[in-house]
């Protein structure tokens, strides 16, 4: 018989404190309806010498994940760590079952929704998130409704139909696509996979971190790079390299690199400004080839901000130029990666200072190559 243990975690604001049994479908903080956060409690720390044996997925640190007993898997995680110079290595998480990082996030909603038992899942994404949690609610047995900006890439939106989801497309961009799931959430009987909202995304995303630590024989690199909108992969870095720490796994924190495109940058601005949050006037948000990073208002961002700067790092940005340069530099390489997921490459691929771990984060059938 399939595990249904209900979750154990607690959700709590970031904000106000308010807590919530995470049992609950309650998607956002009813107070101030900003993000959950999650209190796991204590919990025993990984070891390394432990892991050999263990199933082939991020599932094999059971220790630092909030659920235990799993059933949902697509035997995501474990990819490939491969050096690009000197410097800097790729993983290579474009390998990933839906051929991206999200995968990891993915599965944890997955995972949660299965033993809450909802009437309908809904999510919101300009692709990755949405092809995700349309195949890990297709391996879970529940009914999914991906909203999508008008204007995702037709492989994206194919992919979602193809896992039985049903897609809704929303005029406008990414906010308004976030606000139409988010009335969708509201209906009693719905679990919203938000991979924003759910603190549960965050801690599939960290096993990003725990996988490099793993693959480097308990150590990490001087740095580690990743793209940021809404900032569920740097999150999740932040999350494991705290934990490590905490554990006396790692010795030092890496600096955290967060990456965005020219275009959309209101966290690069925010971070050199010597600011805690966003203005409250939002900037132009102008096109980009880096449409998954194009967040004008990451409802993170003061915590994405406070973990950059707690970790020592910087945030960087690249233009169109430099993204179309890296998609095709690393396709001279073998490595074919969609516009997004270069985005790191573009930023810190002549470093020559220091240890950069970047991530290869989707692949480039799902957008084609830069024009």
């Amino acid at each position: 018989m399939a595990d249904l243990r209900m979750p154990t975690a607690t959700y709590i604001c970031p904000q106000d404190g308010t807590r919530a049994g995470a049992a609950s479908t309650a998607w956002c903080c009813p107070v101030c309806r900003g993000p959950w956060d999650l209190d796991t409690g204590p919990r025993a720390p990984v070891a390394l010498g432990a892991l050999a044996g263990r199933v082939n997925s991020l599932w094999r640190y059971a220790e630092a994940l909030p659920l235990d007993g799993a059933a949902v898997s697509l035997g995501e995680g474990r990819t490939p760590l491969v050096p690009l110079t000197g410097h800097v290595s790729a993983k290579l998480d474009f390998l990933m079952p839906t051929l991206s990082f999200k995968d990891r996030g993915a599965v944890m909603l997955a995972e949660l929704a299965r033993r809450l038992s909802p009437d309908r899942v809904v999510a919101d994404s300009s692709g990755n998130a949405g092809t995700a949690v349309a195949a890990y609610c297709a391996r879970a047995g529940l009914p999914c409704t991906v909203y999508v900006p008008e204007g995702t890439s037709p492989k994206k939106t194919e992919q979602i139909r193809a896992h039985g989801a049903r897609l809704e497309t929303v005029p406008g961009g990414r906010e308004a696509t976030a606000a139409a799931a988010r009335a969708a959430a509201d209906v009693p009987g719905t679990f919203y996979a938000s991979h924003v909202f759910n603190p549960y995304f965050l801690h599939g995303t960290k096993t990003y971190v725990y996988e490099i630590w793993e693959e480097l024989g308990g150590t990490l690199p001087d740095a580690i790079a990743v793209p940021v909108g809404n900032g569920t992969l740097l999150l999740g870095a932040a999350l494991a390299t705290s934990e490590l720490l905490a554990q006396g796994l790692i010795d030092r924190r890496p600096a955290l690199i967060a990456v965005q495109a020219e275009a959309v940058s209101p966290l690069a601005a925010a971070f050199h400004a010597g600011a805690e949050d966003l203005p409250d006037t939002a900037a132009p948000v102008l096109a980009t080839l880096a449409e998954g990073i194009a967040i004008p208002r990451p409802p993170r961002a003061r915590q994405i901000l406070a973990a950059v700067r707690e970790s020592g790092g910087t945030f960087l940005t690249v233009t169109e130029d430099q993204v179309r340069a890296a998609q095709r530099d690393l396709a001279a390489r073998g490595f074919f990666v969609e516009t997004t997921g270069v985005a790191c490459w573009a930023a810190v691929g002549g470093e020559t200072g220091r240890s950069v771990v970047v991530p290869l984060c989707g692949a480039g059938l799902k957008t084609g190559l830069a024009p």
